[in-house]
């Protein structure tokens, strides 16, 4: 069995931001190389619990969006929920998943599953992928958004898009868009954001402005309803087209 760090996980945990179920957890990933990334849960108050961010979605993105392309193991402060198993399928490598008191693998914890593969769809989603996306804006809010679109992981819409974050300090904090076979555990791209902005600890009334860059309108709508639920901050828009 691999050993759980506790005081890394409280570490985690830490991050998370409750609000409607007041039930913290925190979670990890390792990359194949050693390195660890940490996750939290977000909850939005007031608003669909569809936008909830679990702690292990958290963890799987903070090591996509720093570059990581393989992960061995993921823990995690409480068992995952059926929801975080699915989304964990869509990686398409065997993982072990380890809680307090036991490690077992993805595959014992989600047998008889359904993943990308089902749908002909190889890779999985830290493989390296540029959609070779372009847009006319040209400051530094619009090309990290569009950094994050064109590796965004959209193999069943094709939607792609990615969501860039400016606070009032100046940091930029971007995300990518995950689709995932199952579709309901799929993660839009300022959810990504907004979870990449909370492991960096800003509050979210930190944030100055949003940049949305996609090639259609299927993010718009749940972009403003979540941007909505957190504060007042302006949300620009831009339509990418394709450079191939």
């Amino acid at each position: 069995m691999i050993e759980i760090d506790a005081k890394l996980l409280a570490e985690a945990a830490g991050f998370a931001r409750p609000p409607i179920s007041n039930f913290r957890v925190g979670a990890f990933a390792r990359g194949a190389g050693g390195k660890v990334y940490f996750g939290a849960n977000v909850e939005f108050a007031g608003e669909a619990l569809t936008f909830t961010v679990h702690a292990e979605q958290s963890a799987v993105v903070n090591a996509w969006m720093s570059g990581e392309r393989a992960l061995d193991v993921v823990g995690t402060s409480a068992a995952p929920c059926g929801y975080c198993r699915q989304f964990l399928n869509e990686l398409a490598s065997e993982l072990m998943i380890v809680m307090p008191g036991e490690s077992r693998s993805l595959s014992e914890l989600l047998p008889s599953s359904f993943g990308p593969r089902d749908l002909g769809v190889d890779g999985g989603l830290l493989a390296p992928r540029d959609h070779a996306l372009q847009i006319d804006d040209g400051d530094d809010v619009a090309r990290a958004a569009l950094a994050a679109a064109n590796m965004s992981y959209a193999p069943y819409s094709k939607s792609y898009a990615g969501v860039a974050v400016r606070t009032h300090d100046g940091t930029i904090v971007n995300g990518a868009y995950a689709e995932n076979a199952a579709f309901n555990p799929s993660l839009s791209p300022l959810q990504a954001a907004l979870s990449q902005l909370n492991l960096r600890g800003f509050a979210w009334d930190a944030i100055a402005e949003v940049v949305l860059v996609r090639v259609d309108g299927m993010h718009d709508s749940s972009t403003r309803v979540v941007l909505a639920a957190i504060g007042h901050a302006p949300l620009r828009v831009v339509t990418a087209r394709n450079s191939a």
